[in-house]
């Protein structure tokens, strides 16, 4: 018998892939239905959630502009809010970003300038 969804989400996850899902859902509803419907993320909670969540990664979240083509990028629907299926689109196509990004960098050198540390692991 399938478990119910609050099981899933009241459980311990196992694993760092199911705690990178929960950590996802959460962060969701931590911006969500603060305006309007809970289950949806308005103009101002999308730029709340930008700003403090993935600062780092997007650096001009401040920049109402970049949040309004975020926003008309990911509201598939034209509502004028962000559901989590449209939020969890944005994630994807951030971590995708970022795997490029990583793949196309060149490994870290090992601390005393020898070669690079990945090389330097797979020897040993």
């Amino acid at each position: 018998m399938p478990r119910s969804k609050c099981d899933v989400m009241s459980k311990e996850p196992s694993s760092n892939l199911e705690s990178a899902m929960q950590m996802l859902i959460k962060t969701f509803h931590k911006y969500s239905g603060k305006e309007g419907d809970k289950y949806t993320l308005s103009r101002g909670e999308l730029r709340e959630l930008l700003t403090e969540e993935l600062g780092n990664y997007l650096g001009n979240a401040q920049d109402k502009d970049a949040v309004e083509r975020v926003m008309n990028d990911l509201d598939s629907n034209n509502d004028g809010e962000v559901d989590f299926t449209e939020f969890i689109i944005l994630m994807g196509a951030l971590t995708v970003a970022c795997n490029d990004f990583f793949l196309d960098s060149p490994p870290p050198k090992k601390p005393d300038g020898k070669g690079d540390a990945a090389t330097e692991e797979k020897k040993e």
